[in-house]
């Protein structure tokens, strides 16, 4: 019997920055245009106005050597989610139009939980008064070492990559987040598909394909 076609995806894409997240968000655009769906592109934190702006503050060294603390870190990235789910996704998806968003609740999980080292009881609660009950249908996690990622990093660094808090931790730090992914995707097999993103351009298209293919068409 033929799938039955879902009116709109809510699809999240994971993984450590140098992954591939904006190419992988690139060719499930493409597809699901192909099969007739429209689709938005956004990204966390930020994907309006004003969450753009918490991202600015989240992921900036602050002025005059101000620590920012974890707690105010995840209460930042919870209220640009609760703003972006609100102002855009929602609506988008209510009115039939897919939306692919490079990075969710996920990520608040990885990299407070598991970088920070936070209470994920606090986190799980932060995430779902953020998101008001909007769960990715599925996500894609591109999965690779954080010396890898780093080395992408650096060939493609940005003129204020230097100001990036995240990018600047330690590879410890980052080790930690990649475990906690790993985790996340082995406890919910069925909505995260862990895509092997240290291998060739070709051949991780050819991974994004085959899952898109298995889990919208």
């Amino acid at each position: 019997m033929a799938k039955e076609k879902k009116k709109a995806f809510f699809i999240t894409i994971e993984g450590p920055e140098g992954a591939g997240k904006s190419s992988c968000a690139a060719i499930l655009t493409r597809h699901l245009e192909a099969h007739g769906y429209p689709v938005i592109c956004t990204r966390e934190p930020g994907g309006t106005p004003l969450a753009e702006k918490l991202r600015e503050v989240v992921k900036s060294k602050p002025d005059q050597n101000e620590t920012i603390h974890p707690e105010t870190e995840l209460l930042l990235m919870e209220a640009a989610r609760a703003q972006h789910v609100r102002e855009k996704i929602a609506p988008a998806l209510a009115s039939g139009t897919s939306v692919i968003c490079d990075r969710f609740s996920d990520s608040t999980c990885a990299y407070q939980g598991g970088g920070r080292d936070m209470d994920m009881g606090t986190i799980n609660f932060l995430n779902d008064f953020a998101t008001g009950g909007c769960v990715p249908d599925f996500t894609l996690l591109l999965d690779l070492p954080p010396e890898t990622g780093f080395e992408r990093v650096a060939r493609r660094r940005s003129a204020d990559a230097d100001n990036d808090r995240f990018e600047a931790e330690k590879l410890d730090f980052h080790r930690r987040v990649r475990e906690a992914f790993l985790a996340l995707a082995k406890g919910s097999p069925e909505r995260i598909r862990v895509i092997d993103a240290s291998k060739t351009l070709d051949n991780v298209i050819e991974q994004v394909e085959k899952v898109a293919h298995e889990l919208i068409f």
